[in-house]
């Protein structure tokens, strides 16, 4: 849940507990839910972009691995924040190489998160209408449902890919067509996210229950905020900043 700069009553921004977090789930009506980073480990794609395929693109058009490390990369950071940071059928072009089959060699890395399977088995019995949100494309969102069983938790028209409306999750136009597609009231809806940015963009959409997410790599740092801060639509300044509470376990959102 989202809270104001005043902290809520026993809450002090160097503690929290797992009880803190949990929202008034009788208010919940929709929970939204990234995948890469929130439900799975993001060790997978960290790894498959950073090490992966930066090794497989060297090896494929014999070049020096290191020249290939600097070239791929210069070229993902080049598309931060867009569509294509994400699209895998971009990647296999600019790259010309086979980004899905690639994606295949590496998904013995793909795991959930801590706490993922509790929150979705508790879903399962709630009134709540859950769905997945990302930003994943579609090739490669299938090789994670079949790597982790995600299928029996959802059906396929409560997974969504920001591929299908055209545009990131960053962006205030997806969040306007997500919700003329799913009729979702702001006030009664939980989003969870790995990326501040995302989850800026569903604050200024004006959704209300957020979540971040502590550590979204399992071989990456943990953040040692338990809230980050966000804007909503129409402020600007640090005194009007929201604060988002962050995850380490999603089982801590379980009454």
């Amino acid at each position: 849940m989202t809270f104001p700069v005043d902290k809520p009553d026993g809450v002090t921004m160097n503690e929290t507990t797992g009880a803190d977090k949990r929202p008034d789930w009788s208010q919940i009506e929709t929970v939204l839910l990234d995948m890469d980073g929130t439900l799975l480990d993001l060790n997978y794609d960290n790894h498959f972009w950073m090490e992966h395929l930066p090794l497989r693109y060297a090896q494929i058009h014999q070049q020096e691995q290191a020249e290939a490390r600097r070239h791929v990369t210069a070229l993902i950071q080049a598309q931060r924040g867009t569509l294509n940071w994400y699209c895998l059928d971009y990647w296999s072009r600019t790259l010309n190489v086979d980004i899905t089959s690639l994606k295949r060699e590496v998904g013995h890395l793909i795991q959930y998160r801590p706490g993922t399977e509790h929150l979705l088995q508790f879903l399962k019995t709630h009134a709540a209408s859950a769905y997945i949100v990302t930003n994943a494309h579609r090739a490669g969102l299938e090789i994670k449902l079949a790597a982790v069983g995600l299928h029996q938790y959802f059906d396929s028209d409560r997974i969504i890919s920001s591929h299908d409306y055209g545009e990131p999750k960053e962006s205030a136009g997806f969040w306007s067509q997500l919700q003329q597609t799913l009729d979702f009231r702001n006030e009664h809806t939980m989003f969870i996210d790995d990326n501040d940015q995302v989850l800026e963009a569903a604050a200024r959409h004006g959704i209300a229950y957020l979540y971040g997410i502590a550590q979204p790599d399992s071989q990456g740092e943990v953040s040692g905020e338990p809230y980050i801060r966000i804007y909503r639509r129409g402020q600007s300044s640090p005194s009007d900043a929201q604060l988002v509470p962050m995850l380490t376990d999603l089982g801590d959102l379980v009454p």
